[in-house]
């Protein structure tokens, strides 16, 4: 089987409303969906959802590394050799994970089409039933966060991840104001995203944090202060979790040499695709270090790929991948059980795309052959 066309839409998606971080406000998600076709006219698709504040990648940057760098160098190739297909882009460019990833996708949805079977039975094969859904609270006034929280406790919701990283009293605020409304038994994590800039800063949050049950705190300071998770670990008994400082498996050796973290947040967007992240598991449970998949808020193309590596390993405990929920519209069709996702035995991602929608949302396109 050999790789015959890959065609590019530059899309924006949506959002039911504003998705605020604490370095952007997102009214609509940049996305990049990729439609790749075999000599036996079977169609594989992909997604890159890039992040500048997190990989140095932009929304059109992506679209011409795909079209102009790694599409010329795999036309022709097997999209079943995943190792030479990443060898390849490796050789291409440096970096440009989720360009990569993109590509990486595609390639397993068409794997598993080929082989009719999910693309988790092609990575291990299946081992959780069903993953509940986190909740995620984007950043606003304490009182909003904590109705927008009550109401998704009476839907059904178990678990929330809190957007904050503002100034300190603020998000302390804003913690409190949620948990005082959930009460005792619901999880509450706590995502920075490297709002807090250093260890100083944090260690002076996570003092007026201690008693509020937060299951766990995700990225405080700035991606590259291994250093500084590792002071702010040793001098607080709430679990840290790293996102932005883990892309590859570089970074994961150095965060288990010096346990810098309790947790990692592993992205198919940071790390390249799912054959990346499938590595990164098995470095993170050979240290006995438990896994989050994440999203940067993808559609159902990207959201379906973490599940799939997120239901066949042990390691991986939660996920975040709720992009799909926070669309108006989307390009495909995954399914959520709300609050639980729960995977279907369909080949390959498991999702059909609508190519109506996809035209619709797209803002500019291109092709290799």
């Amino acid at each position: 089987m050999k790789i015959m066309s890959i065609e590019l839409f530059a899309i924006h998606l949506p959002l039911k409303e504003p998705f605020i971080v604490s370095y952007h406000t997102y009214n609509h998600m940049p996305s990049i969906i990729v439609k790749v076709t075999t000599n036996e006219g079977i169609v594989g698709y992909g997604e890159g959802v890039p992040d500048e504040h997190v990989t140095g990648e932009t929304w059109e940057g992506t679209f011409e590394i795909i079209k102009n760098t790694l599409g010329p160098v795999l036309i022709g190739q097997n999209p079943m050799e995943i190792e030479r297909i990443h060898e390849l882009m490796n050789k291409a460019i440096y970096g440009a994970p989720t360009a990569k990833a993109a590509i990486d996708i595609a390639c397993f949805d068409i794997m598993g089409k080929k082989l009719q079977q999910p693309v988790y039975q092609l990575i291990g094969g299946r081992y959780h039933a069903e993953f509940p859904i986190t909740h995620v609270l984007s950043i606003s006034e304490p009182e909003e966060m904590a109705a927008e929280a009550a109401l998704m406790k009476e839907i059904g919701y178990q678990s929330f991840k809190m957007k904050v990283g503002t100034k300190v009293s603020k998000d302390v605020e804003r913690i409190k104001a949620v948990r005082s409304q959930v009460g005792e038994d619901i999880a509450i994590r706590v995502d920075v995203n490297q709002g807090w800039i250093n260890s100083a800063t944090t260690i002076t949050a996570v003092e007026q944090l201690r008693n509020l049950g937060i299951d766990w705190l995700e990225q405080p300071v700035v991606a590259d202060d291994i250093d500084g998770m590792v002071e702010v670990k040793s001098k607080t008994t709430i679990p840290m979790m790293i996102d932005e400082g883990l892309k590859g498996t570089r970074d994961m050796r150095e965060i288990i040499q010096k346990r810098a973290a309790d947790k990692v947040n592993i992205k198919l967007m940071k790390c390249g695709g799912i054959y990346p992240a499938v590595k990164l598991a098995h470095q993170a449970e050979l240290a006995g270090m438990e896994c989050q998949i994440g999203s940067m808020v993808e559609s159902s193309v990207g959201s379906a790929a973490g599940f799939h590596v997120a239901f066949s390993k042990k390691i991986i405990t939660s996920v975040e991948l709720t992009g799909p929920l926070k669309f108006s519209k989307d390009v495909g069709n995954l399914a959520y059980d709300v609050p639980f996702i729960r995977l279907t035995e369909k080949p390959g991602l498991g999702v059909e795309v609508n190519e109506e929608t996809l035209m619709e949302l797209t803002v500019f396109q291109g092709s290799v052959q």
